[in-house]
């Protein structure tokens, strides 16, 4: 009954996880996107620049109001169905969620008021300061909830205390390296989002030649900043996978499907597991590759699955810690590949950007607007492996999965609240499309039509 209660509890927790992922990394990257177009509008006077600003910042307000109503049943999940995960690690898990609230969101969620509110009532240059602090806030929050996010994978600055984690060092909780590598990662990864977001949108319309002058320069914007970021993801994951190897060998030896140590290691380019044989059915390998991409040359040991095992089995006692290797090994894979692909497109429009060619005459310009799926796609999966890869913990080395849910929960609670969850969800999220593909297809003639009819604001 205990295995089903905590199965339950993890399937909710990845299903509204996943959901409100999908709202964040655009948050993260359309903010800045529209900063920048209010920028280039205060400085240069251009009209079409403000046009634009209200235009992506009305999809903006849309995602960013979904991602506020998905993200507030998240920290609640905590109490509910894992309250021995709260005791145990309360003391400092709840210090960075609590500055979260009280200084990321806040400043963000005033901001964001201010900004809608006070088109033509501020000056020029306050009015974009206020979007760009609406930026900074939903960055700020990413950093907070990942600091959280970081301890779980690579707890720093702690005690134990009465069979509690307590903190010892904000400090280091600050400076721990995971931070380090996991903030700009997902950060960028937003800000690629929301340039494949105005990328794919822009497409569209040059396709149709609707508004070319005003899609034009949106496509322009978006490819350079999406060129950029989707570069920097690359850089950063590859030093976020070095990390790995120091700090979560078991991740990384799952992830690569390594059954046995190797000196130098090899990477996988396919293989299909059986894990409860410990084998692979198949398996094609590139030998030295994987020690080039943890050490940055062709040697250096990499450890495998069985030998963690045993190491674990000598320090945490008798017990399973090897995570779901199928899911591991092909989260990576998706991440990884989609990213590449990511890479290519961005450099494909930046070349053409470059070259000031007619975008509406661009080759493969009418599959831009489905690329906007690959960055969901890509995030989602990067989550998938950074979680599930972790298992069987849920605080690295220190608190199993297993023994951190709620104990007077039972099976008919979580799977009532997961069943309304996902539905309810589901609804937002459709409308969330809905409302996103209405605007984006009508283009900035709906947002002005909206301005229009009501002098106080377009947004009503």
């Amino acid at each position: 009954m205990n295995d089903l209660v905590v199965n339950l509890a993890r399937w909710q927790f990845a299903a509204t996880t996943i959901y409100h992922f999908f709202f964040v990394p655009l948050t993260l990257g359309l903010s800045v996107l529209v900063a920048i177009m209010e920028t280039l509008y205060v400085t240069s006077g251009n009209e079409v620049y403000k046009k634009m600003t209200k235009f992506w910042g009305k999809l903006f307000v849309i995602n960013f109001a979904m991602g506020v109503v998905t993200g507030i049943v998240q920290e609640f999940q905590f109490g509910m169905n894992w309250s021995e995960y709260s005791r145990f690690v309360g003391d400092i898990f709840g210090a960075p969620l609590a500055i979260e609230a009280l200084l990321a969101f806040f400043l963000e969620s005033i901001f964001l008021g201010v900004w809608l509110f006070g088109w033509d009532k501020l000056p020029k240059k306050i009015h974009a300061l206020s979007i760009w602090l609406v930026a900074l806030g939903s960055n700020i929050s990413a950093f907070w909830i990942l600091v959280a996010n970081s301890f779980m994978q690579s707890p720093t600055g702690f005690a134990e205390a009465n069979g509690r984690l307590v903190m010892t060092n904000f400090w280091d909780l600050l400076g721990n390296p995971n931070v380090w590598v996991q903030f700009p990662h997902t950060v960028l990864s937003g800000f690629t989002t929301g340039a494949f977001f105005v990328i794919g949108i822009s497409a569209y319309h040059l396709l149709k030649k609707n508004e070319s002058d005003f899609f034009g320069r949106s496509f322009r914007i978006a490819s350079l900043f999406g060129a950029l970021s989707i570069l920097l993801v690359i850089l950063v994951g590859h030093s976020q996978g070095q990390h790995m190897v120091k700090t979560q060998p078991m991740k990384m030896a799952a992830a690569e499907a390594l059954w046995d140590s190797e000196d130098p290691a090899s990477f996988s380019i396919i293989s299909i597991v059986d894990q409860k044989q410990q084998k692979d059915l198949f398996s094609i390998r590139i030998p030295g590759v994987l020690s080039l991409l943890s050490y940055n040359r062709f040697s250096g040991e990499v450890k495998g699955i069985n030998q963690i095992q045993a190491e674990y089995e000598d320090l945490y006692g008798p017990g399973n810690y090897v995570p779901p290797i199928t899911i591991s090994y092909w989260a990576f894979r998706v991440m990884v590949g989609v990213g590449f692909l990511m890479f290519f497109i961005a450099a494909f429009a930046l070349y053409h950007v470059m070259r000031q060619m007619d975008l509406s005459k661009m080759k493969f310009l009418k599959f831009m607007p489905f690329a906007i799926l690959l960055p969901y796609l890509a995030n989602s999966s990067g989550w998938i492996l950074t979680e599930v890869g972790r298992q069987p913990w849920v605080v690295y080395g220190y608190l199993r999965t297993a023994d951190a849910y709620s104990p007077n929960v039972t099976s008919g609670m979580v799977l009532t609240s997961l069943i309304g969850f996902v539905l309810v969800y589901a609804i937002l999220m459709g409308a969330d499309i809905y409302l996103l593909r209405k605007y984006a297809k009508a283009g900035p003639k709906l947002v002005e039509s909206n301005e229009n009819h009501d002098d106080d604001s377009y947004w009503n």
